[in-house]
């Protein structure tokens, strides 16, 4: 009589590992898609734009600019190197600046917005004219020290296009306003067209003293003198003095 073949114990273990059927109503899961390298450059690119998906990538790359700027120098100020900053492709800055001559423009221009709204605020004060003036000159030197990337880069004419609109007017509002301030010391309202002689050549005068002063100090050029200075005396200290005895005094005791 022939043996019925039994089940053995493996045949058990397959049978019990098949999955439950789906319940009903319920569609099964598609199979996962394999990701390509085509999607994950796509993600990647969309990583980078999200930080910036209000529209102010413009406003977060000469943000970006300023901080490789401060932090590197007018020498590590590229447009790689700006994009790394903030974070996005590397077309990015060229797509809304053109090429480094544009973005290191646009940059400048913020800075001579910044200078000019500091000197505005020195000249505000309610003080006579010499006051003012040293106020102003004060507020000139602790702009440099604060931003000297940013002072050095607004003076390198060579780097800059001039005739961008942004920049232009920033720069003439700055001449502008320390042509006034000159003016009124003197007596004489500044002119968009012509200055009289004394006039130009105050400003060349007070222009070339404070700048002088301000491009020795970054340099390092005055620090021979600063340690030699009587003990409480400070940078500020000196150039107060140094502009009082170039200025007349107001009259009065």
């Amino acid at each position: 009589m022939a043996r019925t073949p039994s089940i053995g114990r493996s045949a058990v273990r397959r049978d019990s590992k098949v999955a439950a059927p789906a319940r009903a109503g319920r569609k099964p899961a598609p199979p996962r898609k394999a990701r390509t390298r085509d999607d994950k450059t796509r993600d990647a690119k969309a990583s980078e734009a999200t930080p910036y998906h209000h529209g102010d990538l413009h406003d977060a790359l000469l943000k970006a600019a300023e901080t490789v700027l401060e932090r590197d120098g007018l020498g590590g100020l590229t447009l790689r190197a700006v994009a790394r900053e903030a974070g996005v492709s590397h077309a990015a800055p060229t797509h809304h600046f053109g090429d480094l001559t544009g973005l290191v423009s646009e940059l400048a221009a913020i800075g001579f917005r910044q200078f000019n709204l500091a000197m505005a605020a020195a000249g505000a004060i309610d003080a006579p004219p010499m006051f003012k003036a040293l106020a102003r000159a004060k507020a000139y030197v602790a702009y440099a020290q604060a931003h000297p990337g940013m002072y050095g880069l607004m003076f390198r004419t060579e780097r800059l296009d001039m005739t961008r609109p942004s920049l232009h007017e920033a720069a003439s509002a700055s001449f502008a306003g320390l042509a006034g301030a000159v003016g009124v010391s003197l007596q004489q309202q500044a002119s968009d067209e012509a200055l009289s002689l004394e006039h130009a050549a105050a400003i060349a005068r007070a222009w070339s003293l404070v700048h002088g002063f301000t491009t020795l100090l970054l340099d390092g050029r005055l620090n021979d003198i600063l340690k030699r200075l009587p003990k409480g005396n400070d940078v500020e200290t000196l150039l107060d003095a140094m502009l009082r005895s170039t200025v007349s005094r107001p009259p009065g005791p």
